[in-house]
C-alpha cells in the first residue's frame, strides 16, 4: 500500500510541475499504437529538436483525482476535465503548435483491415487483375466486387467502396483485403483537444490561417464601423469616419456663411472665382504633355520658323 501511495504522490508532483511548466498540452488518443511508435514520438520530442515536449501516461482516474486537486490552485485546469476519457494521454509543449502537431502525427503504421474494427475511413478495392484463380470468383461475386477473367485471372473491372467510414470490417471484407495484400488503415497518435492559455479547442483551429484571422478581423471592424456610424454612436473604429464627416459639415458651414479661418479662403476663393483657376489648371495640363513630348535635342531651325516661334512664346508669356 506504501508504494502505491508513494507511487501516486510521485505522479502527482510530476503532473503539477509539468502543468506549471508547459503552456501548452496536446490532449491525444492512443487506441492501436504500439510501444514501439510512442517511443519514437518520445525521441522526436527530445534533444535538439525545435519541437520539444513531455508524453505523460496515465489512468484515467488518477490523473482526475490529480487535475481535481490542483483546481483551488489552478482553476483554468477545470476545462481538462471533461477530455480525459478514453485511452488518451497528455503531450506538454511550449513550442509552436502547429510544428508539434506535426511530430505527433506523423509516427503512422499501415495496418491490415482486422474483422470487427471500426474503419476510420472508407475502404476502395482498386480496379485491375488480382492474379487469383478463377475459382475464387465466387468469393468476389459474394461481396459484390464486379470481376471477369482476363488471361486465365480474375480482374477487378472497376473500384468499389468496399467498406464504408465508421462502420466495422465484417470477415469476408477483412479476408479479401489480405487476399488482395491491402492495409488501409494506419494508426498512430490522433489529437483530441489542444490546451493553450486557459482555454481548450479543437485541433482543427490550427489549419485557421493568419490570413483568414486578419480577412475576419477586417470584416469585422467594417461592420462595426456602418453600425456604429449609422447608430451615431461612437466606437474605436468609427471615431476617424466621424471626425472626417464632422469636418465635411464644417466646410460646408463656412462655403455658406462669412465665417472662415486659416486655410479655408482657398477654397472658398476657388469657389467664388472657378475661372481663375480653371485657366490655371488648363495652362498646367497644356504644359506638361509639350514638356514629355520635348524632343531631346533641338533641330536647327530656319529664321522664319524661329520667329514663328518667338511669337507664339510672347502671345501666351
Amino acid at each position: 500500500m506504501g508504494g502505491k501511495t508513494s507511487n501516486k504522490a510521485a505522479y502527482f508532483d510530476k503532473l503539477k510541475g509539468l502543468l506549471e511548466e508547459y503552456k501548452s498540452i496536446f490532449i491525444v488518443t492512443v487506441d492501436n499504437v504500439s510501444s514501439q511508435q510512442m517511443h519514437k514520438i518520445r525521441k522526436s520530442l527530445r534533444g535538439e529538436s525545435e519541437v520539444q515536449g513531455v508524453v505523460l501516461m496515465g489512468k484515467n482516474t488518477m490523473v482526475r483525482r490529480a487535475l481535481k486537486g490542483f483546481i483551488a490552485e489552478f482553476p483554468e485546469y477545470e476545462r481538462l476535465l471533461p477530455h480525459v476519457k478514453g485511452n488518451v494521454g497528455f503531450i506538454f509543449t511550449n513550442a509552436d503548435l502547429n510544428k508539434t502537431r506535426d511530430v505527433i502525427l506523423a509516427e503512422k503504421v499501415a495496418a491490415p483491415a482486422r474483422a470487427g474494427a471500426v474503419a476510420p475511413l472508407d475502404v476502395f478495392v482498386p480496379a485491375g487483375n488480382t492474379g487469383m484463380e478463377p475459382g475464387k470468383t465466387s468469393f468476389f461475386q459474394a461481396l459484390g466486387v464486379p470481376t471477369k477473367i482476363a488471361r486465365g485471372t480474375i480482374e477487378i473491372t472497376t473500384d468499389l467502396k468496399l467498406v464504408e467510414a465508421g462502420s466495422k470490417v465484417g470477415a469476408s471484407e477483412a479476408t479479401l483485403l489480405n487476399m488482395l495484400n491491402i492495409s488501409p488503415f494506419t494508426y498512430g497518435m490522433s489529437i483530441a483537444q489542444v490546451y493553450d492559455g486557459g482555454q481548450t479547442f479543437s485541433p482543427d483551429v490550427l489549419d485557421i490561417k493568419e490570413e483568414q484571422l486578419f480577412a475576419a478581423l477586417n470584416s469585422a471592424i467594417m461592420t462595426i464601423t456602418t453600425i456604429s456610424l449609422a447608430a451615431n454612436y461612437p466606437t474605436l473604429p468609427s471615431v476617424m469616419h466621424s471626425i472626417v464627416n464632422g469636418y465635411k459639415k464644417v466646410l460646408a458651414v463656412a462655403v455658406e456663411t462669412d465665417y472662415s479661418w486659416e486655410g479655408i479662403e482657398e477654397l472658398k476663393d476657388r469657389i467664388a472665382n472657378p475661372d481663375k483657376y480653371a485657366g490655371a489648371a488648363a495652362t498646367e495640363t497644356e504644359a506638361a504633355p509639350a514638356e514629355e513630348d520635348a524632343p531631346p535635342e533641338a533641330a536647327p531651325e530656319s529664321d522664319a520658323e524661329s520667329s514663328a516661334d518667338e511669337g507664339f512664346g510672347d502671345l501666351f508669356g
